[in-house]
């Protein structure tokens, strides 16, 4: 090519910014589109007087996604982000007064449920972590690393190792496998829960997402600033590569001339492009609402039914009463009741909640950013009311000894996000995990539309800040290969290319 390749990106989500960090730094002409005034996406934050809060993921897991990324266009990521591993991966309160911390040394955690729950729950704990430790060994390569995730590698891989079949127990739901095994019902309802990490219910997801634990186990991060210096620093980090931004721009539609996308239609006019990456729910594009020209990229398949949403209350206020962790879950009473009424699309009366103390550690008696999370149905037909959910929150949290003096709270429920994020139907997640093959039903990086490429959380691998981040680095290869193969030369100014592991050559200083 005689010139740079034009990319344009529709959405500076976790997976965009991840995307135009590693297109950059290969040396295309990246201008990132998005219709917020800031980047981050899902990954958000609200204003306290306390100052910003999360609005969005609290939980960073799989810390070497994040390393990948950054060695892989030159740079280190302790250079740019101060990360903390925290010792206390979560703390839980049951309504009849039972506490438990799991910790980063799986030991410590084991001698904890013992003396809460008694030895034999110890040994059920040790099972189903060496359970869900081969289950991920298992399928990070053939299904979270590889851009095309293939089912007949992953029947070689069980063929391979036969015992994965009983891992995986194929007929059993997560909330069937976590009640078989373990003899303890507040831990299975403990370890059910790790389903709505990809908004899944227990009862409709399938037996493998207990791997999930295994991600959680290999350490939680905090991040100095919030979750949304994340977001903050890939997108000074692309502007430095030369990556253009354009804020507060929504995408009116992606057009398409001669059989290839040719760029994007803005209120504030057309931008060229030789490719385009979505970054949002591919919902949107199935749905037509960025115009005729994509539809085709996304099947129904890929982008239903719809996973989980929530209400999430973001506000400062001065705890009392039972301590906290960073990342603390006070449980329902029947988390049963919980799921069936969210399937109905009601807003139970009684739910788990999950609240992240941002400034956990401060003073006694100092003002605290929070944010809680309470599960929900996405939009339906009869959208659930909202009104009561502030209330039910602190009203529970009372219950279990703890009293927040809250300012103003905002609180963000699935009409809210339908709103954000177009298609979602409020959905957080995109497509719902439920039923054994769903993971092979996400949409991949390439699409059937010439030019048109996804990345992010409704993309393959899935939902979560780690695998929107690994999605974007699919996107980014296959666009890259894509590129190659229509060139005899790669595009001008290339910074060292792309590689699965990190570059090592070729690279530029970072601009500081």
């Amino acid at each position: 090519m005689d010139r740079q390749a034009r990319i344009v990106i529709v959405g500076a989500g976790i997976g965009g910014l991840a995307a135009a960090l590693r297109l950059a730094y290969a040396g295309c002409a990246v201008t990132v589109i998005e219709a917020q005034a800031t980047p981050g996406g899902k990954m958000r934050t609200l204003p306290t007087a306390a100052g910003p809060v999360d609005a969005g993921p609290t939980v960073l897991t799989l810390k070497p996604v994040f390393d990948a990324l950054f060695a892989d266009v030159g740079l280190r990521l302790e250079d740019h982000l101060t990360l903390h591993p925290l010792r206390t991966l979560a703390r839980h309160y049951w309504p009849d007064g039972a506490t438990l911390d799991l910790t980063a040394e799986a030991d410590d955690s084991a001698a904890r449920i013992a003396q809460v729950f008694g030895p034999g729950s110890a040994d059920d704990f040790r099972r189903f972590t060496a359970r869900a430790a081969r289950l991920f060994a298992a399928f990070e390569g053939p299904m979270m690393q590889a851009a095309q995730p293939s089912q007949r590698e992953l029947v070689r891989r069980v063929l391979r190792q036969p015992r994965l079949a009983l891992d995986m127990a194929p007929q059993r739901t997560l909330a069937g496998l976590v009640a078989a095994s373990f003899r303890e019902p507040r831990l299975a309802q403990l370890f059910a829960r790790y389903a709505t990490y990809v908004g899944g219910s227990p009862g409709a997801s399938p037996a493998l997402l207990s791997l999930i634990w295994e991600a959680e186990a290999r350490g939680v991060w905090t991040v100095d600033g919030g979750m949304h210096a994340l977001a903050a620093t890939l997108a000074r980090l692309a502007e430095g590569f030369g990556a253009a931004f354009r804020y507060g721009t929504p995408v009116r539609r992606i057009v398409r001339q001669g059989g290839k996308v040719s760029g994007v239609d803005t209120g504030a006019g057309f931008v060229a492009a030789d490719m385009v990456l979505f970054n949002g729910d591919p919902a949107a594009l199935h749905d037509g609402l960025l115009g005729p020209a994509p539809k085709a990229a996304v099947t129904e398949v890929a982008v239903t039914p719809r996973s989980l949403s929530a209400h999430v209350a973001s506000f400062a206020a001065v705890p009392e009463g039972v301590p906290l962790a960073h990342h603390t879950v006070f449980f329902a009473d029947d988390a049963d009741a919980e799921f069936t009424a969210i399937a109905k699309g009601a807003v139970p009366r009684d739910a788990t909640l999950y609240i992240c103390a941002q400034d956990h550690g401060a003073a006694p008696g100092a003002l605290q950013r929070f944010e809680i999370i309470r599960n929900a149905a996405p939009l339906g037909d009869h959208p659930a009311e909202d009104f009561s959910c502030q209330i039910l929150m602190f009203d529970r949290l009372r219950l279990f000894g703890l009293h927040l003096s809250p300012g103003p709270v905002t609180l963000t429920g699935p009409a809210d996000f339908a709103r954000l994020f177009p298609g979602s139907r409020g959905s957080l997640y995109g497509r719902s995990p439920q039923g054994l093959t769903a993971a092979l039903q996400r949409p991949t990086a390439r699409t059937a539309v010439s030019g048109l490429y996804l990345c992010g959380g409704g993309t393959h691998p899935g939902a979560g800040v780690p695998m929107a981040t690994l999605s974007a680095r699919h996107a980014a290869e296959t666009m890259l290969r894509d590129l190659a193969s229509t060139s005899t030369s790669r595009p001008a100014d290339t910074r060292g290319g792309m590689s699965t592991g990190s570059a090592t050559t070729g690279r530029r200083a970072f601009p500081s």
